[in-house]
């Protein structure tokens, strides 16, 4: 079973876009299939960029599809009850259990709330969720509306995720239109989850920098 298949089928797109919906019922900024389909991409760039074999990285970038879709049942705790929700989707598709494993210690662990990097498919899954902060997830229409999230999510012209040739740092480059949102307004929101990059990134053997305005912070 490979990642293409994952995004085909019609159960899992299902639950995405009713995880999604809850989430719009509760004000918070885009979780659906741009956000997912970038997480899955961006986690499969850092394996297959630091080298891991081809399954691996194809198991990243299904962790990365299936990560949220814990918040059909609850946006509280929703990386453990999306690890089950996987583990019973992939056990009906007749993953092995090495590769459910994978995939649901990754799912299970990608929340700055009770997450830590305990492998490296886990450690690449939250660099590449936390990394995801872009004008387009706001959906508020209304600026003068924005509460912090919506600020700083919108503040962000552009993201970029890049681990350097020599394979020793990964760096997490903002552009940030300062109007909408400080840089204080980001670490006020984003502190933890930017603490747990550091350790993903420790994990993969890399030291994580992050660069907002050309300004490096981390």
């Amino acid at each position: 079973m490979t990642y293409e298949q994952i995004t085909q089928d019609t159960a899992i797109k299902t639950y995405i876009e009713q995880a999604d919906a809850s989430l719009i019922a509760l004000g918070f900024t885009e979780h659906s299939f741009a956000h997912v389909t970038n997480v899955a991409e961006k986690t499969g760039y850092i394996l297959s960029t630091l080298g891991y074999d081809e399954r691996l990285v194809e198991l990243g970038k299904i962790a990365g599809y299936l990560h949220d879709i814990g918040n059909l049942v609850n946006r509280v705790e929703h990386s453990q009850s999306g690890a089950v929700m996987a583990f019973r989707l992939l056990d009906k598709m007749d993953f092995p259990p090495d590769e459910i494993a994978l995939i649901t210690t990754a799912i299970g662990n990608h929340d700055e709330g009770t997450g830590l990097p305990v492998n490296e498919l886990s450690a690449a899954l939250i660099l590449a969720d936390k990394s995801d902060v872009r004008r387009s997830r706001v959906r508020n229409a209304d600026v003068t509306n924005f509460d912090i999230h919506d600020r700083v999510n919108y503040s962000v012209k552009k993201s970029e995720l890049k681990i350097n040739e020599a394979h020793t740092i990964i760096k997490l480059k903002l552009t940030v239109d300062t109007h909408f949102g400080s840089v204080m307004d980001y670490f006020e929101i984003f502190l933890e989850r930017m603490i747990l990059c550091r350790k993903a990134a420790e994990k993969l053997g890399l030291q994580f920098k992050l660069m907002i305005n050309e300004q490096q912070l981390i």
